[in-house]
Formats: structure tokens, sequence, C-alpha cells
């Protein structure tokens, strides 16, 4: 039979082969093409004959067609067939859809439907078909019957889509219909229902079978509904991220996790890596994703971002084209999310309205702990993002070139956290990712190499990180560390010791760089510039500090620990020490040379001498030694000779210019501190061990009897001596005041050392504080020559001092035994100190020069001082005693008592305590605990530890509470001004500890607003102090809008009113404000505060603005939102009561200068956030809700209270400005004139008015818009003012051009060959000039 159909097929015309076909049973015909296929029997040449004889010109051949056609589709989907045979039957089905009628088409459209919806398919592999039947049936243009109605092909096509979307698609098939779809003409309508279909199923599928359909997603958008497909995509995974953090979060749900970590993170990023494909072949997908980040910037950051969108990002980033687009915005998104959150921690207000969210930073950080799976194509962008967020937003230059950064992580700026999230994101990537780390070090070494002129602390503290991670795994980058250590002789001093230090530990495990950097540090030392000298002994220096010598104290009796325990491996065997006693020996030996060198280099190494000594016990011989010999070259033997050192060898004369090139004193303190250490730690040992050798007693015995001699002489010696005087030159232009400059300043510094050293050894022996007060004696007389060479007005430089040499362990314990020790056995020789005033205010003033070095370098000088725990400790000490002195001592009473020159003991300690608890904050800010801890006089072990900060804080703030007060209550000639403002600071710094939850900070808030209310002062930085101290406090409490106006009410009735024949009713809600406070002191700090508030309200705005765009976007616009929104309530409540702020404040009769220009601003911006506030409802304005009642209220007040009372108060401001210029004007023609230019020239660079004028325009304008899209008319309280035209002054006119006429013809008259050219430019001047505002 078939070979029959087949030879009927090979002639000419078909009429026998559709005879022959008709008379076949149709059951014999489909069972010889089943036989035929399954055997792979020429089953093409066959069905291709069959298809010849059933044409579609008739009835009977279509009908036969159609049902060949189906019982091949269903041989094809049995499977049974060969593979090439089912591949052969489709091509030729494919290619006779075509020729079926409409009708045919939809029926088997209808049936593929059916199949996919009962799950009937068995292979799929007919699913190719759909997508010819479908494009076949969009071409046919006659109408088809589609249930009960005619259509077209194309819309019979749209509702047959939207069936098969509508049916359950079995999830076997979802990729292969996806897939189908692409090949099908789409309208952007059923490209929505397919995407949106596609989409709902990814919620259905395993894992696994997700990457492939969002692959083929990914094709089909390119069709259109791109920005859908990546919205679905991102929600999908952003929820499923969620979902997985849930589960993981709590150890009992552990049995629940429904996906392992690891499987969905290697899928997120296969589907990463197709998305990215995806828009290296589309830019336009990657525009849609950008797009799509920005808008979520408007509203709520974390909302549109999650971990999988910053890792699609940085994916994306590494495309060259969206490369700077893609950090940027990131950049952005980080900053605003820090600033939002800084915005929030500072505004109680806007607490109670926003929920803080997520912070973009953890989320970035999740990325980089996320991309440990395979994420190699996110790594990249990682790092490229984190070193752009450290050159950005790393410190800054600041004056001397220092910069100084803060260990508080709650009070930085967004800017700083930033940067510290670009270390974090490098740290964590470096630890995660081997493959990266040399990239990681190579880009952090060229900045520390390259960036010269900028700070790079926060390189040198990311690389210490990175060293102490792994010490070890480093080793295979030293070749890179190794060239970064021949650029030592060029990087400033300070980046060698951060560079040196964070390297530290690598130099224990590996001998060769050890060896190459004591190379270059050689070279160095014998360098022509002064600073690779200094490079090369802080080099050495560290070196000695680091490798222990055998036979050294361990580090647990040592001071500090050492900075080697970084490494974990143990390098300190026996041979080790050994060899490293040699080479610290070689290295001292290095270092001797120095003491040849300029007075910095020396300096620089009498510091470092006392850190190596506690470090390094065995070689105190050596130090030692070098430090006898050198002072040896200083110091008279003979004991009667005065004075015991030879100052004028100190000072050298080169050519006619005179310098330091002995730190004498710096070589004392050296000295004194290593003698002290060695007594201490040293001594002890080798008494036990008797082994001391006589050689080395010797010179330990040498050294004390020097220091004891050159103490004796010193107290014998006067001023002459040493050929210093009152009348001795010290003015910096003659060699010889340079000579007595330098003389003076090493007598000042060798008191200093010798005072600390008889206190070392005095054991409280009144002798010696004898001494120790005759040497202050000296001192004071030298500091007081300096005093009064500045007083007559000498050069600045001339009294230049030196910070002191005393140590802040010695200042701390002094000042214990000044005022705190009351041992009966120690009364009679403190006596002797406590006798002299100046001596004990001496004391504190060094204190506070310590406290002050700290907080502008981070440490302070002398030894212990780079060890924040012992600075630490020192301030707890020195703040206990400068407590108990100020508040058992009160200023008043030490003043009353006597009348001295120089400040007031119980000041200079408020003083300390001020700094003290600004330095605290600022780089110990985790350990206040400790720190009020520390302050409390009565420690009760056992109870301690349950007592709060906030507790412990409001115990201190009661105490300057009552100080404060008793300075408010006394009589005026007795307020002491610096004092109050004093205590307002401390009251500030300790009421930051506070909760501003507790209700010790609702009484610390009530206290301050009694004080402000209840206390007249005339004082005015004393008035703004207080205020501000309210302010700070007010806005953790609520927002400080009320007060404002209460402040404004009283501002009026101080000042009057721009209307002389108005008299205002004076209000009293602040005493504060007086006539002489008003303005500009309480008027420009309300001002500022309303600046806070309005910034609060427009970023609300926004944020409401986006919330909005967002669910007009995801929702219907009837349900957009809600008809009341809280966050709208709050915004009109807000700018309501400001309103009537700026209605007092407009009709104030406020002094020119800085309070005017100031409001217009404020002003300006009032009208701009108001302007925001009406786009904001007409974007919500619709059909289905108008304007709301309180919003026509606003519109209002403002068209009533605001807008003609701004028009007045300009007229006040340009009158008051005219009348300041006429009198002047009065007496000379000439000068009228002159004062009339310059009258024009300030009013039309006064850009406020014009500002705010264009503001209230602005608002107007959208008002009008606003009124015609609500029916309501808003306009109706609005009255247009004339005060905004500007007239010409005919006087003025006539005069300005007449010296205009006579400045030209001088001009035309000197330089007449081009007068021509001039011509054009004179007459745009007088034009420009002759525009007087009035």
């Amino acid at each position: 039979m078939d070979e029959k159909i087949l030879s009927l097929a090979a002639e000419k015309t078909p009429d026998k082969l559709q005879e022959f076909l008709q008379n076949l049973k149709k059951d014999d015909l489909l069972n010889l093409l089943q036989n035929q296929t399954v055997k792979g029997k020429a089953a093409g040449a066959l069905l291709r004959a069959i298809f010849k004889g059933s044409p579609c010109s008739e009835e009977a051949g279509t009908r036969r067609r159609h049902k060949i056609y189906t019982f091949c589709i269903q041989l094809v989907e049995s499977g049974d067939l060969q593979k090439e045979v089912a591949s052969e039957i489709i091509g030729l089905l494919m290619l006779e859809a075509h020729s079926f009628p409409g009708p045919i088409l939809v029926g088997l459209t209808n049936e593929f439907i059916d199949a996919i919806r009962e799950g009937s398919l068995i292979n799929g592999r007919s699913l190719e078909l759909l997508p010819i039947i479908l494009t076949a049936l969009g071409t046919k243009k006659e109408n088809l019957t589609y249930g009960k109605d005619e259509v077209s092909g194309e819309e019979c096509k749209k509702k047959l889509i939207n069936a098969l979307c509508s049916s359950r698609w079995d999830q076997k098939y979802v990729i292969q219909l996806t897939s189908m779809f692409k090949d099908v003409p789409l309208t952007t309508e059923e490209l929505e229902f397919v995407m949106e279909k596609v989409l709902k199923i990814f919620s259905k599928l395993n894992l696994q079978e997700i990457p492939p359909l969002v692959y083929q997603l990914l094709i089909l958008s390119s069709k259109g509904s791109k920005k859908r497909a990546l919205e679905g995509i991102i929600a999908f995974f952003n929820e499923l991220d969620e979902q997985h953090n849930e589960e993981h979060s709590g150890d009992e749900l552990l049995d629940l996790v429904t996906v392992p970590s690891g499987e969905l993170r290697h899928v997120e990023g296969t589907i990463i890596l197709h998305i990215v494909f995806a828009i290296k072949l589309d830019r336009d997908l990657g525009r849609e994703l950008l797009k799509h980040v920005k808008t979520g910037q408007q509203g709520d950051p974390s909302k549109k971002l999650c971990p999988f969108t910053i890792a699609l990002l940085l994916s994306v980033s590494r495309i060259q084209r969206f490369e700077e687009q893609v950090l940027d915005l990131l950049k952005t998104c980080v900053v605003k999310s820090f600033k939002d959150i800084q915005l929030l921690q500072g505004s109680k207000f806007l607490q109670n309205l926003v929920c803080q969210n997520s912070c973009v930073s953890a989320m970035i950080l999740e990325v980089v702990k996320n991309s440990v799976h395979s994420w190699d194509h996110v790594t990249q962008g990682l790092v490229e993002f984190g070193f752009i967020l450290m050159d950005s937003y790393g410190p800054k230059k600041i004056l001397e070139g220092k910069a100084i950064e803060t260990c508080s992580g709650l009070f930085r700026a967004p800017v700083h956290q930033a940067c510290k999230l670009g270390a974090n994101i490098l740290l964590e990537t470096f630890k995660i990712h081997e493959m990266i780390r040399q990239e990681i070090l190579e880009q952090v070494l060229n900045r520390v190499v390259t960036k010269t002129s900028s700070p790079i602390s926060h390189f040198l503290d990311l690389l210490t990180s990175i060293v102490t991670y792994a010490p070890l795994v480093l080793q295979s980058c030293s070749s890179k560390i190794t060239e970064t250590f021949d650029y030592l002789s060029f990087l400033p001093l300070q980046t060698v010791q951060g560079l040196l230090k964070a390297v530290q530990p690598l130099l224990k495990v590996s001998m060769s760089m050890r060896d190459s950097l004591i190379l270059v540090l050689r070279k160095a030392m014998f360098a022509s510039q002064l600073a690779a000298r200094k490079s090369a002994v802080a080099g050495f220096l560290l070196l000695l500090k680091n490798f222990k010598v055998l036979g050294s104290l361990s580090s647990s009796q040592c001071s500090q620990s050492i900075g080697v325990s970084q490494v974990h491996v143990d390098v300190h065997n026996r041979y080790n020490s050994v060899a490293n006693e040699t080479f610290c020996l070689e290295i001292l030996d290095s270092l001797r040379r120095c003491l040849g060198q300029q007075a910095d280099v020396r300096i620089m190494l009498y510091e470092g001498f006392y850190d190596v000594l506690r470090r390094n016990s065995q070689l105190a011989h050596s130090v030692m030694q070098t430090l006898l010999s050198q002072l040896k070259q200083f110091y008279e033997p003979k004991p009667d000779l005065l004075p015991p050192l030879k100052l004028e060898a100190c000072i050298v004369t080169q050519g006619d210019q005179s310098f330091l090139q002995e730190p004498l004193a710096q070589l004392l303190c050296c000295i004194h501190h290593c003698l002290a250490w060695y007594k201490s730690k040293m001594m002890p040992l080798q008494q036990q061990q008797q082994e001391e050798e006589e050689e080395e007693e010797g010179f330990y015995q040498a050294l004390d009897d020097m220091l004891e001699s050159i103490t004796n002489r010193m107290v014998k010696s006067e001023l002459e001596d040493f050929e210093l005087d009152k009348s001795s030159d010290f003015s910096q232009t003659s060699d010889t005041g340079i000579r007595n400059h330098f003389s003076a300043l090493l007598v000042m510094g060798i008191c200093e050392v010798l005072i600390e050293y008889n206190f070392s050894i005095s054991n409280f022996s009144k002798n010696k504080f004898e001494d120790m007060l005759s040497l202050f004696l000296c001192y004071k007389k030298v500091s007081d020559i300096f005093k009064e060479k500045a007083s007559k007005g000498k050069t600045k430089l001339a009294i230049k001092t030196n910070d002191s040499l005393l140590s802040m362990k010695f200042v701390s314990d002094l000042l214990s035994a000044l005022f705190r020790d009351s041992t009966q056995s120690h009364e009679e020789s403190l006596s002797v100190l406590r006798s002299s005033n100046d001596f004990m205010r001496y004391t504190v003033s060094v204190a506070l020069q310590k406290v002050q070095q700290l907080k502008e370098t981070g440490h302070v000088s002398g030894p212990d001082g780079q060890n924040p725990d012992k600075v630490f400790q020192n301030l707890c000490d020195i703040t206990r005693v400068l407590l108990w002195r100020y508040t058992s001592i009160p200023t008043s009473v030490e003043e009353s008592g006597k009348k001295e020159k120089g400040k007031n003991i119980s000041l200079l300690c408020l003083e300390g305590l001020q700094k003290i608890l600004d330095a605290v904050q600022q780089f110990y800010h985790p350990r206040i605990g400790h720190f009020l801890r520390a302050l409390d006089v009565t420690e009760n072990s056992g109870e301690e530890a349950e007592v709060s900060v906030t507790q412990r804080a409001t115990f201190q703030i009661r105490q300057f509470q009552r100080a404060l007060l008793n300075l408010l209550t006394c009589p005026e000639e007795d307020f002491n001004s610096k004092e109050a403002l004093l205590l307002i600071s401390v009251l500030f710094n300790l009421s930051k500890l506070l909760e501003p939850s507790s209700p010790q900070f609702s009484q610390m808030l009530s206290w301050t607003s009694k004080i402000c209310k209840e206390n007249s002062l005339e004082d005015a930085s004393v008035c703004k102090g207080l205020l501000h101290l309210h302010f700070s406090l007010h806005v953790l409490y609520k927002s400080p809008v009320s007060l404002l106006r209460d402040l404004s009410q009283d501002i009026h009735g101080q000042l009057g009113d721009i209307d002389q024949d108005v008299e205002v009713e004076k209000t009293n809600h602040f005493a504060l404000v007086t006539l002489k406070t008003a303005a500009p002191t309480v008027c420009l700090l309300v001002l500022s505060q309303a600046e806070k508030v309005l910034e609060e309200v427009d970023w609300l705005i926004t944020k409401l603005k986006g919330q909005v765009s967002q669910e007009i976007l995801s929702e219907a616009s009837s349900q957009a939102v809600p008809g009341n929104h809280p966050l709208e309530k709050a915004i009109i409540i807000q700018l309501g009561t400001l309103l009537t702020f700026f209605h007092e404040l407009v009709q104030t009769a406020l002094p020119a200068g800085s309070c005017v220009d100031a409001l217009l601003k404020d002003l300006c911006k009032m009208y701009t956030i108001l302007t925001a506030l009406v786009k904001y409802h007409l974007q919500v304005c619709g059909s289905s809700r108008g304007i709301p009642k309180n919003m026509e209220k606003l519109v209002k007040l403002s068209g009533s209270h605001l807008t003609p009372l701004c028009y007045s108060f300009i007229s006040y401001v340009q009158n008051k400005k005219s009348k300041s210029l006429k009198p002047a004007g009065e007496k000379k023609k000439e000068k009228a004139a002159a004062v009339a230019t310059a009258m024009a020239k300030v009013l039309r660079e006064m850009k406020p008015i014009p500002n705010l004028i264009f503001a209230i325009e602005q608002y107007e304008k959208f008002l009008i818009h606003l009124s015609k899209k609500s029916k309501v008319n808003l306009m109706q309280h609005m009255k247009l003012s004339t005060s905004r035209d500007f007239k010409i002054k005919g006087h003025i006119l006539d005069t300005v051009l007449q010296d205009q006429e006579e400045e030209e013809g001088i001009e035309e008259g000197s330089e007449s060959e081009h007068g021509g050219q001039k011509e054009e430019p004179a007459r745009k001047k007088r034009k420009k000039e002759t525009k007087c505002l009035s």
C-alpha cells in the first residue's frame, strides 16, 4: 500500500492519489503511517505523499490532513519513533501548518492547550509546532469563530495565548513553553501575559530548574517587557534570600531549612551570569536595571536594593560601558543610606514616623560573604568598589597636614563610615578569595607609595589587618613588599612608621624581607634628606623593639604586649634569639651614628630607646652605655661648677645661622625613664639571681649620681649662669636672639625632666620636694620672660615653646599627690608643693596640654604615649583628681580667698574635664562605661556591674548642674562666663551618654528647659550655649517646632515690629531672650534649628514621593495612597507650626546683616518645600481622592500669614539699606554718586531677595495647577503684591550717568585709538549700574 501511495504521488497530477486516499479506510492509512514511521522506512516520503493527496481546497482533504496532522503529533509525543524520524516528521508538519485554514489552526491550538492543561504530553517534542501554528493563525485575515465571537486571526491568537497562560503548566514543560514563545510574534499585551505567567511559576519550580528558565525569559525579554522581567527575577530572589535568612536565624528552625545555602548561592551566581550575558548583547536591558535601582533611591532604597541586586550590579560593572554608572550608583546608595541613618538617629520626630530599615552596608558585606560560592564575576567588582569607597571618602588633609580619625562609631560622619565599609569589603574579600589576594595587596601598597600628599592612615590600617590575618600566606607576595621598601626614603615619616608597623609580622617569618629592609634603612641612614634619615631611625627602632633577644622579659612582665603576638607561629626558638642578639647589637651600632646628626634625628632616637628597653630588656646594657657616653659630652664633672651642663655646646652656628644640635632635655628625659624602668624591672630580678656585674652596677650608679649632681647644681644656678635674664634678646632676627631662645628652651626642658626625676626618687622626702619647687621656680622665671616678651609685641616665633617633657603618668601621680593624698606621713613634705599655687596651676595646665595633644594627634608624647590602654588609664586617674578638685573647691571660693595672677586652678580643672570628655568620646567611645566607673570614688565592686552608663552619667551630670545653678544665681559682678560655657560644654558631652528613652534624660531636658525659661542673661555666648544644649536634648525627645514658635514670639516682643507704629505685646516664654541676646545670638540659633527641621521635612516629602511612585507602579492607582497618610499629616503639622514661626520673625525689626540674610535664606527654603508638597499632591491627586482639609488650611495660612508679610519684610530690608547709605550722601555730591553706585551694586548682588520672590512665585504657580486638577480654589487666599516691582530712581540715575560721561571723556582723551573698541562695553556697564532696586 505504501508503495502504491508513493508511486501515485510521483505522478504529475494528484487526482489518482486523492481518489486512492479517499477510498481507503481512515484506520488503514493511520496504521500504515504508524508502521512505516516506527520502522523508520521512508516515513517522510509517505507523509509528503499523503499531504499532497489531501489538499486544503477540498473539505475531505482538509479533514484527512487534520487527522494525519493530529496523529503525527501523537506519534512524535509517544516516544516510539527514532530521533531522526521524529525530527523529519516535525519538519514536515512545520511546513504544512501555514496551508491549514483558520478554524483547523484554532482546533490544533486548543488540542495543544488541553494537552498542556491535562499534563498528557509525554516528551514535549511536539511543542515545537505550537509557535508555527500560532504564527500561521496570526496571519489569517478572515474572521474566525472563537467561542461565541467572530474575531480576526490576530485577535484569536491573543485569546488563545491568554487561555494558554491561564492554564496550569506542568513543571517539565515550563522551559520548553517559555522557549516556544520567542518564535511567536507577540504584541506588548501578549508578552506581558507570558511574562507574568513565567514569573508566577518561579516559586513552584526546583531551584536547579530556575537558571535555564531565566535564560529563556531573558531571550524573550528582547521582544520587550525588559523592566518587568528584571523586576520579577530580582523580587523572587530577594524574597528567597529573606526566607533563607529567617530559616537560618534561629537554631530551632534548622530542621525546617528548605534550601541549602550553597545550592541557593550557586543558582544565584548562574542567574547573575545569564543576566550579565544578556546585558552584553542588549544594552537596553542594562539601562533598565540601572533605572530600576535609581527609582528605588527616591523612596526607600532597601526596598529596591537587596544582596542579589548588589551582586548583579557589581557583575555588570565589569562591562566597560556600564562600569562608571554602576559604581557611582552604588557609591551614592551607600552614602545616602548612612546619611539617612544619621538623620534618623538625630531626630525623635523622624524615628516615630519612619522605621530604620536594613543598611546597604550590611547587604554589601553579605554579598562578600556569599561570593565564596564561585561568584568570581562579582569579586572583581567588589574589589574595585572597595577601593573607590576608600579613595573617595578617606581622611582629608587638614591644618598642618594632620588628619585625625576618631574611633567612635556612633558619632562618625557618613563619609567616614563609607570609607570604613570599603576597608571591610576589601578585608573580607581578601580572607575569602585566594586568587584576588595579590591584587588587593598590590593596590594597597601602590596607594601607600603614591599618595604622599594625602593622608593614608585608612590604607595602613587595612594593610595591618591583612598582614595580621595571614602573615604566612603573604610570603608569596614578598617581592611586592620588598619593592615597596625601595621607596621608604621618599615617603613621609608617618607613612614609613605605619607601613613598617603593618608589615612587621612578616619580617618575623621572612628572613629575605628583613635583610632587604635593613639594606634600605642603612642606605637611608646616610641620605642627604633629613626625612630619609628619620625614616631609617624609625625603621631600626621598630626592628629593635620586635626582635627579642634571649633572656629578655616576657611580654607579660612588660607593660605592653608585644606586637609580634600577631604571628601565630613560634619563631622564637633558642637559635633565633641568639641570632637576634647579634642582629640587634648590629642595629644599635648603626643607630649610634645618628647621635652625630641633626636634633630631630636625635630626638626620635631618644624617644624610641625607652620602648626598645621595655620590649627587649637584654639590650639595656648597650642602650644605657650609649646614653651615658652621650651625656658625658655635655656634663660638667666638677661638682662646684655652675651650670652643670654645657648648654653652649648644644647650640651650633654654621655660617650666619644658629641651630640646636643636641636636644639635651630629651636626652635627660630618655635617661630618666630608662633608669626608672631599669630600677623597677631589672634590679629586682638581678638581686634575686645574685649575678649582677660590678661594671653594670657602676654605670647605672654613675647615671644616678650625675642626675643627682645636675639637680643640686641646677637648684643653685641663677639665670645669669645660663647667660639669660629679662634684658636678653629673644628675637628670631638676630643670632644672639636665636641662641638665647634655644638656651631658654633647654633650661625649661631640663627643669621639667629633673622635677619628674626627683619626684620619682623622692619617696615623699621634704628635701626632694623643695628641690622640685626650686627647679620649678627656675622654669617659671624663663617662662615669664617669654610671656613678657610676647606681651611687648615681639614676633610670635620668639615665644614658641615645646610640648612639656613631663610624662602623662607623672602628671597623673603628681596631681593625685597634690590634691588627693591625705596620708599623714606625706603631709609635711607635700605642704612644700601645695604652698605654691603657681606649681599646682602649672601641673594642671600640663595635664590640659597632654589632653589637647591627644585630641589633635590621637596619642601623647612621652613613655607609653602610643599605648591606648595606658593613656586611657591615665586619663581616668587625671579626671578623677580634677573632678574632685573642682567639686571640692569651687572657683568662687578660690577667687574670694586669693587674688593672684594667672588662671584660677578650679577653672583649669573644669577646662581639663571638658577636654577629657571630648577626647574620651572621640577615641574611647566603646569604653565610656569603664571611664565613668573609674570616676566613681565610692567603689563597691559588688554593685558596680549592674549600674548602667545612663545612671553613672546622671550622677556626674547632677554635680555640674549644681555648679551651673550656683553660678547663674550668683551676683552679676561675680558671674564667670568662661566657667559657665565650660560647664554647659561638659553637660552637653555627658548628656550624649544618656539613653533618650530613660527618665534621667527627661529630667535633664526639663531641668535645661527650666534654666532657659527662668534665667535672664546678658552674656550672649552663655545664652547661645544653654539654648544649644536645650535644642540638642529636645530633638531627641520630640520635634522642636513648638519651641521655635515660642522663641520667635519672644524675639518679636524684644526687638519690636518692622512697622514702628505697631506695639508688640511682649511674651516671656524664655527669660534668656533679652534685648541684648535676641539678635543676632538667639535669632541665628533658632533659624539654624528651623533649617534642620526643614531638611527633615524635605527628606520626608522625598520619601513619600518615592513610596507613592512605587505603589502606583505596583498597585492599581485607586489603591495607591491611603486617604490620610501618617507621613503626610506629620509634614503638614510641621510646616504649619514653622509657618507661624516665620510669621513672627518676618514682622520683627531685625538688625541688618547675618540675621536678615539667614531669615531670607530660610524663607526661600520654606517656600521651596511648600512647592515640593504641592507637587506631591499633584502626583497623588486624582479622581479617587481630593486634597486633605489640613492641606487646604496650610495653603490658606501661607497666603494670609506669610506671603504678604514676606513682601513687607523685603521692603523693610531695602529701605533699611538705603537709609544707612543716605547720611554719607548729604555731605558731598561726589560721595553721593559713589554711595549710590555702591548701593546699586549691593542691591543687585543681594541674591536672597530675588531667590525668595522666585520661590514664592513658583509656589503660587504650582498651586494654580493643583487648583485646576483638584477643582478646589486654593488661590482665593493669595494676593499678588506690587512689592516685587523695581523702580528707577531719577536723581541717582542722573548722577551715575554724569560720572560715566566724565570717565568716558578722560578715557577717550588718553586712548583715542581704542575708542571704537571700548564704546560697546562701556554702554553695557552703564546699563547694569543704573539698575537701582528699591
